[in-house]
């Protein structure tokens, strides 16, 4: 049989859930597909570029419209949610796209999204940047300790209880602390 691009992706996402990201090796998936390593290099240059591809999976499956009346800020929160929760829909999710955005790999622009959604607000497009990298450095540290945390507890390492309940809730807060600091550097004119 032959396999495209689009089923070694599959796969992989499906080793990801099950086993973690550690055991999402070539030989892994290959060996599932019935192929040869050497086979998947025919679609993808390296392990790297897999990953790239895999992250991209994750994020497309937890895309959502953002609403076209929305503000600067309301765009900001809506984007970061998302990204929160395609982390944290597939075990080592976080661990995964926080990787391949720190190889700079991966056909979405994270950071593009979230300074473009800042500068909507009247900000310059260097403190949109800037703006956008702290927002999205505390989504892949809030995401990746939660995702460890909850892990921890469905393994029965630790009891979960009570952070399930607070992480939504931390991360919201976080957000609006962020947010909070950023409309503080408001252009005069900007509303929003």
């Amino acid at each position: 049989m032959r396999y495209r691009r689009s089923d070694i992706v599959e796969r992989a996402v499906g080793i990801l859930d099950t086993y973690g990201l550690p055991d999402m090796s070539m030989r892994r998936i290959a060996a599932e597909l019935g192929l040869q390593p050497s086979a998947l290099y025919h679609h993808f240059a390296n392990k790297q570029v897999l990953l790239a591809a895999v992250a991209d999976e994750l994020l497309a499956r937890g895309a959502r419209p953002l609403p076209d009346d929305a503000t600067w800020d309301e765009q900001v929160l809506a984007a970061s949610r998302e990204l929160r929760d395609a982390m944290l829909a597939y075990r080592d999710g976080a661990e995964l796209i926080a990787t391949v955005h720190a190889f700079g790999l991966g056909a979405l622009s994270l950071n593009g999204r979230l300074a473009a959604a800042i500068s909507t607000g009247g900000f310059d497009a260097a403190f949109a940047r800037s703006a956008a990298t702290t927002i999205l450095y505390f989504v892949f540290g809030h995401a990746s300790d939660e995702q460890t945390h909850l892990q921890a507890g469905s393994a029965g390492a630790i009891d979960d209880e009570p952070y399930a309940r607070a992480g939504a809730d931390s991360f919201e807060l976080g957000l609006t602390l962020i947010l909070d600091g950023i409309r503080q550097r408001l252009p005069a004119r900007a509303t929003g």
